[in-house]
């Protein structure tokens, strides 16, 4: 499968297979967040809420193919978020947080932000 550069959007006939898999990502990842809501993530892994987030990035990383670049799929993921409910859309932003808190996002942005950083 060919997929468009940057700057470029293509909807022909090329791009049926990266489209379906959008469609079909989009209507799973919105199913997924409305099941997610409650389900915590620190006693099992690969639970709904874990299901919901993978839908998302493989939805973000279609949308950026057919759309040509990040920006593209980055869009396509804020228009599911846009349709969740307001309690999803708090509880796959709770687990967000959470995964980047403990895979050390803090520290890695911490340069940027010294007068922000707890020292002690």
């Amino acid at each position: 499968m060919q997929f468009p550069g940057k700057g470029e959007r293509q909807d022909g006939a090329q791009f049926v297979v990266a489209n379906e898999d959008a469609a079909r990502l989009a209507a799973e990842a919105s199913s997924a967040l409305e099941h997610a809501v409650g389900v915590t993530w620190y006693d099992a892994a690969g639970t709904d809420v874990d299901r919901a987030a993978l839908y998302l990035c493989r939805l973000r990383r279609v949308g950026a193919s057919i759309g040509g670049g990040i920006e593209s799929g980055d869009e396509v993921v804020r228009r599911i978020l846009e349709q969740a409910s307001p309690a999803a859309l708090t509880w796959i932003a709770s687990r967000a947080i959470s995964y980047m808190d403990e895979n050390g996002y803090p520290d890695a942005v911490a340069p940027w932000f010294p007068e922000d950083v707890d020292e002690g």
